[in-house]
């Protein structure tokens, strides 16, 4: 696996096309804009039971973002709360479902499983990191917000956000590379 990293910056607003994540590379810094959705764990079971009940999504996922966070509850003026990724590796067993259906990228923290991985590679999709412990940050990114479905999860809800420039970080790409790996062999010592 090739350890060269010359990252670029893009700006990418949503839907994305399998063109616009063809282009990403591990490493690349990507502000994204447009209409992001949110889901966590138990939202993302929800969404897969409606899949394999043949029942449509509560959003059509083809060319979008899903931010896997459970944001904290906006304070007066605000329309949101802190907004910090969770850990990624909660939503595996349910990833590759969503990617079959056009999802293009995912934003959390933490490795991806083999399997969404592998996933990542044959639906064209990426996933994309935020910085952990900045929710605070995060939030001045969310201009508007509306929850879409399952509300009697709280936090948890799938919401539809609007986004402008959100900092992220291609973690793997459509080539299967993993940003965390080859992280470790550019500065592993070598004896």
């Amino acid at each position: 696996m090739s350890t060269d990293l010359t990252p670029v910056t893009y700006y990418l607003t949503t839907p994305l096309t399998d063109a616009d994540v063809a282009k990403l590379n591990i490493g690349d810094r990507v502000f994204l804009s447009g209409i992001i959705y949110t889901g966590r764990d138990a939202a993302h079971r929800r969404l897969v039971e409606l899949l394999d009940q043949g029942e449509d999504l509560p959003m059509d996922v083809k060319g979008q973002v899903i931010y896997y966070v459970g944001p904290s509850p906006a304070s007066p003026g605000r329309v949101i709360g802190a907004a910090g990724p969770t850990t990624a590796y909660r939503m595996d067993a349910y990833a590759p479902r969503l990617l079959a259906k056009g999802l293009k990228a995912m934003v959390g923290k933490g490795k991806r499983a083999d399997e969404v991985r592998e996933a990542m590679v044959k639906h064209k999709a990426v996933y994309l990191t935020a910085t952990g412990g900045a929710g605070a940050l995060l939030s001045k990114c969310i201009k508007k917000v509306e929850i879409i479905a399952y509300e009697d999860l709280g936090p948890e809800a799938v919401r539809r956000m609007e986004v402008e420039n959100m900092p992220t970080t291609v973690v793997n790409d459509v080539q299967g590379r993993d940003l965390y790996a080859v992280g470790r062999e550019i500065y592993e010592i070598k004896s």
